[in-house]
């Protein structure tokens, strides 16, 4: 196995200061925000736009990795040069998102299971001929009434051990996500709860599968209240559950945890993340793998318009240093002023 080559990947991957871009979205879920601006969703205007974001001058002080789809890692950069290669060169490493998607998980309504270990050697050994050095899956954890469920919560974390097997015998990093979904009205007691239930299931799948722990890294949900609950918890609230959860769950031989941003806005992500490292030192990197916290405001500026390009990559440089900062503990909201 390339053990020696997964730690070093993964060590790479949650360095001091910087964090994970995921521009992973499908071509679907890029074509609703793309809807919201009235930009047309072309494989062409989808490589613009990404161009727009890893050609940003100097990112890569804040980015260690970026997440990929599978059209993207296929793409040329404006400049002619294949996106994986146009990020190593800027000492940026490429990953890829390798899951299909969510279906129905069967006698269980409400509840979904990721799909995509079917081929999925096959792909894994194409992505790393591509430039790929990591990997991601996502399952999702739906909270409700009377879910989720034992086997919906073992389906997923079985695929996730199975993934992050294979991922690791092709000499790529898994990214492995459980994302408890912030729907619904849950408390954040309640979260907290399943989430823990939903780590250890994931964590015991892992040992089961002989995964190297040392060799990749957790891309969790916040332990945080659900969207509408009419009680939120803070921010310091939410930071000292997610780490209690984490420290309870999370074997310190894992490098690194890369929080998904879930849905929240950009400065709530950031603040979240700035307050769980100040309750550090921690076992493992406290970072980030966010999509839409790290996006929203550079795609807003862009609208598809050549002529927003360096505003939209000033706001893209800005909110990765800001997620930066957080990383040390010392972000305050005076900075989102800049």
């Amino acid at each position: 196995m390339y053990e020696r080559e997964l730690k070093e990947t993964a060590r790479a991957l949650v360095a001091p200061h910087k964090g994970i871009l995921a521009a992973d979205e499908s071509v679907g879920t890029i074509g609703k925000r793309f809807a919201k601006l009235g930009v047309a969703s072309t494989a062409e205007t989808h490589r613009t736009y990404r161009d727009m974001l890893f050609t940003t001058p100097g990112v890569e002080e804040f980015i260690s990795g970026v997440i990929l789809y599978d059209e993207t890692i296929r793409q040329e950069s404006l400049g002619g040069t294949l996106f994986p290669r146009l990020l190593a060169e800027k000492a940026v490493i490429p990953g890829i998102k390798v899951d299909t998607g969510t279906v129905e998980l069967a006698l269980h309504p409400g509840e979904k299971v990721t799909q995509g270990l079917d081929g999925l050697r096959e792909r894994l050994a194409e992505y790393r001929s591509l430039g790929a050095r990591f990997t991601k899956w996502r399952a999702v954890i739906t909270i409700g009434a009377g879910i989720p469920s034992r086997a919906c919560v073992s389906a997923n974390a079985q695929a996730l051990a199975r993934y992050a097997a294979l991922a690791q015998e092709a000499g790529l990093v898994p990214i492995v996500e459980p994302e408890v979904l912030m729907d619904g009205d849950h408390d954040q007691e309640w979260c907290e709860l399943v989430t823990l239930g939903v780590l250890r299931s994931v964590f015991n799948e892992l040992a089961r599968q002989g995964v190297l722990l040392e060799g990749m890294l957790l891309k969790p949900s916040m332990t945080i209240s659900g969207k509408s609950c009419p009680r939120q918890a803070g921010v310091q609230d939410v930071a000292e559950a997610t780490v209690r959860t984490l420290r309870r769950t999370v074997p310190a031989a894992v490098p690194g945890i890369v929080f998904l941003s879930g849905g929240q806005s950009s400065e709530l992500a950031t603040a979240h993340l700035n307050a769980m490292n100040k309750l550090g030192p921690h076992p493992w990197e406290l970072s980030y793998s966010y999509g839409r916290a790290l996006q929203e405001p550079a795609l807003t500026i862009w609208h598809g318009e050549q002529a927003n390009v360096a505003a939209a990559q000033a706001a893209f440089y800005h909110r990765s240093e800001c997620n930066s900062v957080a990383r040390s503990g010392s972000y305050s909201p005076e900075l989102e002023r800049g």
